[in-house]
């Protein structure tokens, strides 16, 4: 990986993709997907600029914000499953979306559904249900 497989080279990582971006400093082609979505939620950029907030932050629900780490990780999970059409169905029914709701909607949309489908797992101690998150899925898709 790119940016390590701990929790602080990962935040370093978007932190880092976020600055050359409002630099304009050339980018990698991962930093530039993490900047992308970043840009796309001002609410975050605050946080992402200042590195040492993001490198401490924690995120449980007595601290009343969510995770954006988490959030930014789970657009560039579907939008990697969207292009791999992964789990098989997913980009017709996303594309189905985006046609009613916009492209960064339909992300948000497909979050509830991945985000579900990863707690059901967890709870259960079972690999994730790709059958179950397709249909969720489609239930949105209509």
């Amino acid at each position: 990986m790119i940016y390590g497989q701990d929790r602080e080279g990962l935040r370093r990582f978007y932190c880092t993709s976020f600055r050359k971006r409002r630099a304009g400093e050339p980018m990698e082609p991962l930093e530039a997907q993490v900047s992308d979505v970043i840009l796309e939620h001002p609410e975050y950029h605050d946080f992402f600029v200042d590195e040492e907030t993001a490198l401490a932050a924690e995120f449980g629900p007595e601290q009343g914000m969510g995770n954006p780490f988490l959030h930014l990780g789970m657009h560039l999970a579907i939008r990697e499953q969207v292009v791999t059409n992964r789990p098989a169905g997913i980009t017709a029914l996303y594309r189905q979306i985006v046609s009613t709701r916009g492209a960064h909607e339909a992300e948000h949309a497909v979050i509830t559904c991945l985000g579900e489908m990863l707690w059901r797992a967890g709870r259960d101690g079972e690999p994730p249900d790709e059958t179950a998150y397709l249909e969720c899925i489609k239930r949105i898709a209509g």
